[in-house]
């Protein structure tokens, strides 16, 4: 099965999903999506990609949120920690979660070229690396598992 972040589909109904989701998920937990917080995962949530976050900032300032990068941060850190975004590393940016409230572990796989991303399940890749590091007697830390390479679209030859 292809990963929707590289084909077509309706990405209208993907974003009021997990918009749907987040606003269930806070609420179960007693927290508030503070007008900032929904603003900050709408900015994500408009395409399968990621955003630094001056990016984020850039765009809640246009939206009257202030200008002040602690802002920006706040939002996306708020995110990260209850499940509805990730930071991804080696691209030092944000993309919001395509699992929203699923116990899991992901990787993600980048586009070099559009910088398309796409969330895939890793538990089992997640634990075969922890295995082998306690066989060498390493001690993981933190653990990000991010692929570089081409999306189906930019594969497709150029035509003639």
């Amino acid at each position: 099965m292809r990963e929707p972040a590289f084909e077509p589909h309706d990405h209208r109904r993907c974003v009021d999903g997990a918009l749907q989701t987040a606003e269930s998920l806070i609420a179960a937990r007693g927290l508030r999506l503070t007008p900032v917080r929904r603003r900050a995962l709408e900015i994500l949530l408009e395409r399968h990609g990621a955003m630094g976050a001056y990016e984020v900032l850039e765009r809640l300032a246009a939206d009257g949120y202030g200008h002040q990068p602690p802002v920006a941060y706040r939002a996306l850190d708020f995110l990260v920690e209850n499940g509805l975004a990730h930071r991804i590393r080696r691209l030092n940016a944000f993309a919001a979660c395509a699992h929203p409230g699923a116990d899991h572990h992901a990787a993600f796989l980048i586009c070099r070229l559009c910088n398309a991303l796409a969330e895939i399940p890793a538990d089992a890749l997640r634990n075969h690396l922890l295995a082998g590091a306690e066989e060498s007697g390493f001690a993981v830390e933190r653990l990000s598992i991010e692929a570089l390479g081409l999306c189906p679209n930019c594969q497709s030859p150029e035509p003639s």
